[in-house]
């Protein structure tokens, strides 16, 4: 587990599934973060959490949660690649009522910082879409820098948006140390 004085992150565990199951099927929620729009079963929600982000050796999942252990999100490194030492990022703060409340800064900087640190990570990554302004905001707050774009990738609300590629190199993290 990892901690600071506003939250804490804990390994996902499929005692979590119920509460990712509710995240992933608020369309609120989702539509910053997931290029499909749908609803899940509940045993397709427990099927992906167990393939995907449990048994994965190239995947961490952790539940974010505030100090009094109330759960808010998930963060997570994906596509794990040892050999040449980078991974995707992503999160999800599923509590709407905890969205605006640095949680996500938080939660980011305690899992890039374990990344480059303890995992030897070289660099992270992350996908982004373009109307998703805070997120845009707080990535470049990090220290992730815009690499690309991939023009009108993302049809939502009946407008084409793009989706912004970023990264950041462990070199230029530890430099903010």
């Amino acid at each position: 587990m990892f901690e600071s004085s506003k939250i804490n992150l804990r390994k996902l565990t499929s005692e979590d599934v119920e509460i990712y199951h509710n995240w992933r099927n608020d369309i609120e929620v989702m539509k910053f973060t997931s290029p499909i729009i749908d609803t899940y079963s509940y045993h397709e929600t427990e099927v992906f959490v167990k393939n995907v982000l449990l048994s994965s050796p190239n995947s961490k999942a952790y539940i974010i949660e505030t100090i009094e252990r109330k759960a808010i999100g998930i963060i997570s490194l994906i596509n794990i690649d040892f050999k040449n030492q980078n991974a995707e990022i992503i999160i999800d703060i599923g509590d709407k009522e905890s969205w605006g409340k640095g949680y996500g800064t938080e939660a980011i900087t305690m899992l890039v910082n374990y990344a480059f640190n303890e995992m030897n990570l070289h660099k992270l990554y992350l996908k982004v879409f373009s109307f998703n302004k805070a997120a845009i905001r707080l990535y470049q707050k990090i220290g992730f820098e815009n690499e690309g774009v991939s023009k009108e990738m993302l049809y939502r609300e009946g407008e084409w948006h793009d989706v912004f590629h970023m990264g950041l190199c462990g070199s230029d993290w530890l430099k903010k140390e």
